[in-house]
Order: C-alpha cells, then sequence, then structure tokens
C-alpha cells in the first residue's frame, strides 16, 4: 500500500523519480511479502508432515484463489490476473516444499 505521505499528496503530484521510488519501494514489500508467504507455508507443510496429511489441498487452494479474486475485486484490479499471480505463489510453495522433503 502507498504510505500517508504519497496518499495525501496523490500521486498526480509527483514527478516521475518519487513515483518509481515509490514503486521500488512496493516491490521490496511485495518480496518481503512473498518471503513471508512462504515461511509460513512451509511451517504448514511441516505440521502437515508431522501429522500424516497430503501435502496438497485442492480445497484450501480453491480457498485461496476465491479469496484473491475477492480481493482483487475489492482494489479494483482484474481478477484472472490476480489469480495467476496466486497459481505462481502456490506453485513456488510446492517446488520449495518438494525441494525441503
Amino acid at each position: 500500500m502507498a504510505d500517508d505521505d504519497t496518499e495525501s499528496r496523490g500521486a498526480h503530484d509527483m514527478n516521475l523519480d518519487q513515483l518509481r521510488e515509490e514503486i521500488e519501494s512496493i516491490d521490496r514489500e511485495l518480496v518481503e511479502l512473498i518471503a513471508q508467504r512462504t515461511y509460513v507455508a512451509d511451517s504448514i507443510a511441516r505440521v502437515k508432515r508431522e501429522e500424516g496429511l497430503p501435502t496438497t489441498d485442492e480445497d484450501q487452494e480453491q480457498r485461496v484463489m476465491e479469496r484473491a479474486a475477492r480481493n482483487a475485486e475489492r482494489f479494483e484490479v482484474d481478477a484472472d490476473r490476480v489469480k495467476a499471480v496466486f497459481e505462481e505463489l502456490i506453485e513456488l510453495n510446492k517446488q520449495n516444499q518438494r525441494a525441503n522433503r
């Protein structure tokens, strides 16, 4: 999310360099959130292994996709593209879990 300073000024009041700095900041936050999500997904996989549960849960994946679509609509972002991002995140987690078995 944009910080309060950016929101109060509005993107239209920022010059190109400031806008690019804002994108750079957002990109760092996105990567940090992906890392956090990966850590939690790894923890879930560990718990599933300990409890003898299958690592893949298609119902849960479907709930994630539905939630992503709802959030996309809430923020007026193309839901299909957001779902594609989440498909990649899920695949990233699956690959990571396979590598850490």
